[in-house]
C-alpha cells in the first residue's frame, strides 16, 4: 500500500478502532524518532528551516537554545520555540 490507499482506507473506514489505535501509536513513535535525531544533529549556532504555521511561511533562523523537545531559534521576527520534528538543518553541512 502507498500513502494514498492508506488515507483512503482510513477515510473509508476500512479499519478498526483497534488498528486505528495502532497506526496511531505508529505514527507516534516514527515523530518521537525524527525529533530525537534531529536534537542529536544540531548545535546551538546551527542555521534551520521549518514551515511556519503561523506565518504560513517557510521560516530560517539560528538554533540559540536545545532543549528535549523544542529548539529555540532565532530569526529576524524574533525568537520562536519549535518542534524538533518541525525542523531542517540548512547550510553547506546539512
Amino acid at each position: 500500500m502507498n500513502i494514498s490507499q492508506i488515507n483512503t482506507a482510513i477515510i473509508n473506514g476500512v479499519f478498526s478502532n483497534d488498528e486505528l489505535t495502532s497506526i496511531t501509536d505508529a505514527v507516534k513513535y516514527a515523530r518521537s524518532r525524527i525529533q530525537k535525531n534531529n536534537i542529536r544533529s544540531l548545535r546551538v549556532g546551527d542555521s534551520v528551516n521549518w514551515d511556519s504555521v503561523k506565518t504560513g511561511m517557510n521560516t530560517t533562523g539560528t538554533v540559540i537554545k536545545i532543549a528535549q523537545k523544542y529548539v529555540t531559534v532565532q530569526t529576524a521576527r524574533g525568537m520562536w520555540k519549535v518542534p524538533a520534528n518541525m525542523l531542517t538543518k540548512v547550510g553547506e553541512f546539512a
